[in-house]
């Protein structure tokens, strides 16, 4: 049955007007009226929806029953990333969005490529996140995972929280030091709910000043192995083990 993200209150017997982009699609799709979608809104579960009449640009849906049903891992998962450069960072976004990731921060770092500022970031924020909705659109996610605003690595730093017992969070440092701690065994640590922070870098990996000030905000250094992976292929890997892990 084909799946929209609709961003607005939904209940069920009301009648509703799909948003431009949700409607677009159901045109695109050729969807009658009397056909069943389901619609989504990211605060949890599904609905379904009948369609009951289509304009020109613009459809109309009468809502449906509300069905409760969550595939999301059972850990929160950020991916903090030094942005990989061309269309690379489109394709973690949408990797990510449909293994499940909670958020996404992206980063410049000193060995960032990929640098945007001002109405360009704004511009690519936007459209990741809707790379990410269409991601979920596609694999029965029902809750988007948050594409943040791009931001410097040492500002995104000093403005995290502190790690306490009221607000645990793992934070684990992609890493190919020598002597580093496998992420399996980090993760045994920890309460499989306990969420977590992944933090790796772009093409050519963090700079040491860098690399100290993450382990200096509590960023433990974790390997996934003696490979050296690509910046976005190392976040999925992680990604994938992190909620993977959880009896």
């Amino acid at each position: 049955m084909p799946r929209f993200h609709c961003p607005t209150p939904l209940i069920a017997g009301q009648s509703l007007g799909l948003p431009a982009s949700a409607a677009r699609h159901v045109q695109v799709l050729r969807l009658q009226p009397g056909q069943v979608i389901t619609l989504f809104n990211g605060d949890g579960g599904e609905w379904s929806a009948t369609i009951t009449r289509m304009g020109r640009s613009d459809v109309d849906v009468t809502m449906g029953a509300h069905t409760a049903t969550e595939r999301e891992p059972g850990r929160a998962v950020t991916l903090a990333m030094g942005m990989p450069a061309n269309d690379r960072m489109d394709w973690l976004v949408e990797k990510a969005a449909e293994l499940g990731v909670a958020s996404l921060q992206p980063l410049h770092t000193a060995h960032s490529v990929l640098r945007l500022s001002g109405e360009r970031a704004t511009k690519k924020q936007a459209h990741w996140q809707s790379v990410a909705i269409a991601a979920c659109e596609q694999c029965g996610g029902n809750r988007v995972p948050t594409v943040q605003p791009v931001a410097d690595f040492a500002a995104w730093l000093k403005a995290l929280p502190p790690v306490n017992a009221a607000a645990p969070e793992l934070r684990c440092l992609l890493s190919l030091a020598e002597g580093t701690q496998p992420l399996a065994e980090a993760l045994q640590a920890v309460a499989c709910n306990t969420p977590v922070c992944f933090l790796s870098g772009p093409e050519g990996g963090l700079n040491p000043q860098e690399d100290a000030q993450a382990r200096a905000a509590g960023f433990v250094p974790v390997t996934l192995g003696p490979r050296v992976l690509r910046a976005e292929t190392a976040s999925l890997a992680a990604l994938v083990v992190a909620t993977h892990s959880i009896p």
